[in-house]
């Protein structure tokens, strides 16, 4: 099976998977930019794009690599990534669905201003590149392909990872974590996730 995390940039992908792989034994996060920033480092830079999903390599890396970690992991896969482009989502997860395997989708919803303020706890400038994003990411993530939406506006983590595993039957571990451990996790999730050169 897998869980996969959509939605705009500030949405809460990174600290939602990095909890429900915590909570769900033998769940393995996949992070489908990593195939995105090797290409970009490993491609002429006179034909690299401004934005790595538009290579058709991008999508077909993906497609490739979770399905081969389905067939060899026993366990879920959690991936956390923003697709607004329904032809590229398809390209993906509707391969992926063709193929037999399940597939949940997600997408974490939250207002235009919920996450720019979400962006610049996280420490994103004004009109940073995730910034600019927000429009495109949340007419695109209207589309009916989306499936299931889960409004995450005055929602905390912890609530999106327990309607995500109660959708999908799943039974989480308990999280016995005092306040200060949890936030000192979350923080270090995040740091795992900025990447200064790509």
């Amino acid at each position: 099976m897998v869980i996969w995390l959509n939605g705009a940039f500030g949405s809460g992908k990174t600290q939602t998977s990095s909890e429900l792989n915590r909570r769900i034994p033998h769940s393995f996060v996949y992070d489908p930019e990593n195939i995105g920033y090797f290409l970009n480092r490993n491609i002429p830079k006179n034909i690299c794009k401004a934005d790595f999903q538009d290579y058709s390599i991008w999508r077909e890396l993906n497609y490739t690599t979770i399905k081969y970690i389905v067939s060899e992991h026993d366990g879920v896969v959690i991936a956390p990534m923003t697709i607004v482009n329904p032809q590229y989502f398809e390209e993906i997860v509707g391969k992926l669905r063709n193929d037999g395997i399940i597939v949940h989708d997600f997408v974490l919803w939250a207002s235009k201003e919920t996450l720019k303020k979400r962006l610049r706890k996280r420490g994103e400038r004004k009109n940073s590149w995730a910034e600019q994003q927000i429009d495109r990411c949340i007419e695109g993530l209207a589309n009916d392909i989306f499936q299931y939406r889960i409004d995450t506006d005055h929602m905390p983590i912890d609530s999106v990872v327990e309607t995500i595993a109660s959708k999908l039957n799943i039974e989480l571990l308990p999280d016995n974590r005092n306040k200060f451990r949890k936030k000192l996790d979350r923080v270090k999730s995040q740091l795992k996730h900025i990447r200064f050169f790509n």
